[in-house]
């Protein structure tokens, strides 16, 4: 298969074609030549759009699909053309599926499951068995098979000893592990970010100290053992701080944040909307600003949607009985176009392959092409003909976006929007 990618814009600070608007030719999922006008090629597909721009192929570090157990949300290959049309040409997934992706014949499974597609799933195996938080999984056997990492998803550890042992136990294979942060005897029963919104609502609040502590207590063990922590969906100004102050010390950890706590608060819970119920809860606007600030400074290393489907009946409930959860993969590159500049969106949705140990492929002749094709401009309103999930419950629908994706290209293989 033969491709030339016309007039695209390469947007990525580490290569030399940064900011030039060049011609690409694609053979067999190599890129053969790098130019201006390359000449025209009878046996390749031209690849054109309005004002296109080019940049290495997305990468979400959280995405939870259903399948095994959960089709009716959301199957794997669906989803995989889903993240592939929202510009991801990567995602890993997390290991909530049923049963609990925990042993290395659920990670084959998936595997399997995505082969062929254009968007490469990474997955991630459980810490612990059917992560219930009491004993730890199979984890350098889910290694040899595929897993990237490990970590249970939105479940914290409660037992400092268990994750300390995990800690010590996988830096033998160079392992990453990820923990969830929320004390859940601070967060009780709570459902929102506690606060002045939680008061006026009447709704039971989680203190933000609920995800602090947690922070601060797995940050002290990694002290202690060395090895790797990633910690996801970070939400609080203090637990940046945290971070940042850990890093400072020559810890090796990392965190990410998820698009709606870059560009949502709790305000939005004013009409007792559901699909503002996510873990973490939205938290206030100054939080926000902390955390916008946070991945320009680069304390935050990666940006992820927290993509996860819930099914209707799940979330057409009374919000205190409702399950936590947005879907975000559709919506992510059009919402932080409305809060972080191009190339910091951009470096935020790649860099995080190599903390996952996954291959990034430079923009250069003989490397292999792995492309996400987009534009900066244009404005539009989120709506339900965007969503492209078998589950409808985005945080998203009635916000403005800018920007839009064309498509991917990836495994030798061309994915366009429309």
């Amino acid at each position: 298969m033969k491709i030339i990618i016309r007039s695209a814009k390469i947007i990525d600070s580490k290569s030399p074609f940064h900011n030039q608007t060049v011609d690409l030719l694609i053979a067999d999922g190599i890129i053969e030549k790098i130019g201006t006008s390359l000449p025209e090629n009878k046996e390749a597909t031209e690849v054109k759009f309005d004002n296109l721009h080019l940049s290495q192929g997305w990468f979400d570090s959280s995405v939870s699909l259903g399948e095994p157990g959960y089709e009716d949300r959301e199957t794997i290959a669906n989803g995989l053309n889903v993240a592939a049309k929202s510009g991801f040409t990567a995602i890993a997934l997390q290991p909530n599926s049923f049963p609990i992706i925990d042993n290395q014949s659920q990670v084959n499974f998936v595997k399997n499951k995505a082969n062929g597609f254009a968007t490469e799933l990474f997955p991630i195996g459980a810490l612990t068995k059917a992560s219930e938080g009491k004993d730890m999984a199979e984890l350098f056997d889910m290694r040899n098979t595929g897993a990237v990492a490990f970590g249970d998803y939105n479940k914290s550890i409660d037992n400092a000893n268990l994750l300390k042992i995990a800690l010590q136990y996988v830096q033998d294979f160079d392992g990453l592990v990820i923990t969830y942060t929320q004390d859940a005897n601070l967060k009780g029963n709570g459902v929102v970010n506690e606060g002045i919104v939680s008061t006026r609502l009447g709704l039971k609040g989680i203190p933000t100290l609920a995800e602090e502590l947690q922070v601060s207590r797995n940050l002290f063990l990694l002290e202690y053992t060395g090895g790797k922590l990633h910690i996801p969906t970070v939400s609080t100004a203090k637990s940046v701080a945290l971070i940042k102050e850990a890093k400072a010390k020559g810890l090796k950890v990392t965190c990410s944040v998820a698009v709606h706590h870059l560009t949502l608060t709790d305000l939005q819970l004013e009409g007792f909307d559901t699909r503002y119920k996510v873990t973490p809860p939205l938290r206030t606007e100054a939080d926000r600003a902390v955390l916008v600030s946070a991945v320009l400074d680069g304390t935050i290393d990666m940006i992820t949607s927290d993509h996860n489907p819930i099914d209707i009946e799940f979330k057409k409930m009374e919000f205190d009985t409702a399950k936590n959860g947005t879907i975000g993969l559709e919506s992510a590159f059009g919402a932080l176009l409305t809060v972080l500049p191009l190339e910091t969106i951009i470096e935020k949705l790649t860099l995080g392959k190599a903390v996952f140990g996954i291959e990034n492929n430079e923009i250069a002749e003989g490397s292999k092409a792995n492309f996400t094709f987009f534009t900066p401009e244009g404005k539009s309103t989120f709506t339900k003909e965007n969503i492209l999930s078998k589950s409808k419950n985005s945080a998203f629908l009635g916000t403005e976006t800018r920007g839009s994706v064309y498509g991917i290209f990836n495994q030798n293989k061309l994915v366009i929007t429309k």
